[in-house]
């Protein structure tokens, strides 16, 4: 028999006690980066992004936020309601090499580091409280690390559990430091609105709504026969983390599983010519990532979507993996000529790296061609001018007769 307000069965409180568990999130991270290379940018209403019909949002400074410009925003919108935002294209190559170096930050401080994506991540810090100290001293050190290091700022939760400590580092922004002990967690739970709760949207809340449940607390007293009818088997999940209980350990994650840029054009495409351009230049792109992060590609895939949003991919492995641009652009093309002749025009095409090794174990084939290595090494240098002075400033001869197109959209595996 089920009795309202007794918690459910979960981890033993005191075991939680012994936890202590670290999200990290940086700052506004692609434009932090931007106005720590360029510090007239400081203070001001800045967008990361394209200036072009179908670019979105990809980072705004909390200037910017203010006007309501968030993440994944048409950029048309949000010029309409910031006009007079100042719009940054966007350099990735730099910004995975800051992420290489902040991922380097959490490593010195523990082995179980999980990323959820360029510029976040959870800790497991459980295990250096004995020689670093208690979690939340531990995570004051990780931000003056960041500041010191690396120029930007970061929003760190601390809780005994990666749920609430996801929850903190939010509540904290920006530059902020937010401890949720152990026997506050309940508390502090309770305090916030259900849509709080990972899985419950706009929608979900409509539904509870209608039930009377407004706040986790609400939720949390609800019987378990109420919420499966309501929520299906989630609402058991809910009501678990209602009472605080994410038993989910900190899994750490050394290499990502792809990586890849696309592009949609702003007028669909049926030439050849056009379609090669845009492969070579997200081949660039994709292979500066790829350097900065310490990864060679063994398999590259292509991703093509038709004016009618029909979409299709091929994949090629390679025999050695690669972050060569040409190599990359070589495997794309000719996925690309498999296709055949085309039923309609290109609305956005894409290239991936998959199956990710770490580029300094990596065997490099022999070859008897000079021309693999001086394409290699002019890369590489292209990387040190771009990080310096953008990704426009040096490119290949084939891509100065035009701009870089908008990106489509966010990606967190990008």
């Amino acid at each position: 028999m089920e009795t309202l307000g007794e918690a459910p069965r979960g981890e033993p409180l005191e075991s939680q006690r012994q936890r202590g568990i670290l999200h990290v999130d940086m700052d506004a991270f692609f434009v932090a980066v931007e106005q720590r290379e360029r510090p007239e940018l400081r203070g001001r209403r800045v967008i990361v992004g394209f200036p072009a019909e179908r670019s979105v949002v990809l980072s705004a400074s909390y200037e910017a936020r203010a006007f309501g410009i968030r993440s994944a925003m048409p950029m048309s919108a949000a010029l309409r309601q910031c006009p007079d935002a100042i719009v940054v294209e966007p350099r990735h190559r730099l910004y995975y090499a800051v992420s290489a170096q902040l991922m380097g930050i959490f490593r010195d401080f523990t082995d179980l580091v999980e990323p959820l994506s360029v510029d976040e991540a959870f800790l497991d810090v459980s295990g250096a409280v004995r020689r670093l100290g208690a979690p939340e001293r531990i995570a004051a050190m990780v931000k003056e690390r960041i500041r010191d290091e690396l120029g930007i700022t970061a929003s760190v939760g601390v809780a005994a559990t990666k749920f609430v400590a996801k929850i903190a580092s939010a509540r904290s922004k920006p530059d902020g430091l937010l401890v949720i002990r152990p026997e506050r967690t309940i508390e502090f739970l309770h305090s916030l609105p259900v849509g709080a709760l990972w899985g419950i949207g706009g929608k979900t809340r409509e539904v509870l709504a209608r039930f009377g449940i407004h706040t986790v607390e609400d939720l949390a007293h609800t019987p378990e026969s109420t919420l499966k009818r309501v929520l299906g088997a989630s609402g058991l999940h809910a009501r678990q983390l209602s009472w605080g209980i994410d038993a989910r350990p900190v899994t750490p994650v050394r290499l990502e599983k792809s990586l890849g840029a696309e592009e949609t054009f702003a007028v669909d495409v049926w030439d050849d010519g056009d379609l090669h351009r845009e492969l070579l230049r997200l081949a660039h792109r994709v292979a500066g990532r790829l350097r900065a992060g310490g990864l060679a590609a063994g398999t590259v895939a292509l991703k093509l979507r038709y004016s009618d949003f029909s979409t299709l991919s091929r994949s090629h492995t390679l025999s050695v993996p690669t972050d060569s641009a040409q190599q990359l652009y070589s495997a794309a093309r000719t996925l690309l000529a498999g296709l055949g002749p085309r039923p309609l025009a290109v609305r956005l095409i894409g290239i991936r790296g998959e199956r990710l090794a770490a580029s300094a174990g990596s065997p490099r084939q022999l070859s008897l061609d000079r021309s693999e290595d001086n394409w290699r090494t002019a890369e590489q240098a292209l990387d040190r001018v771009s990080e310096k002075f953008g990704s426009g400033a040096l490119r290949p001869a084939r891509l100065l007769a035009a701009p870089d197109p908008p990106e489509p959209r966010p990606r967190e595996d990008d």
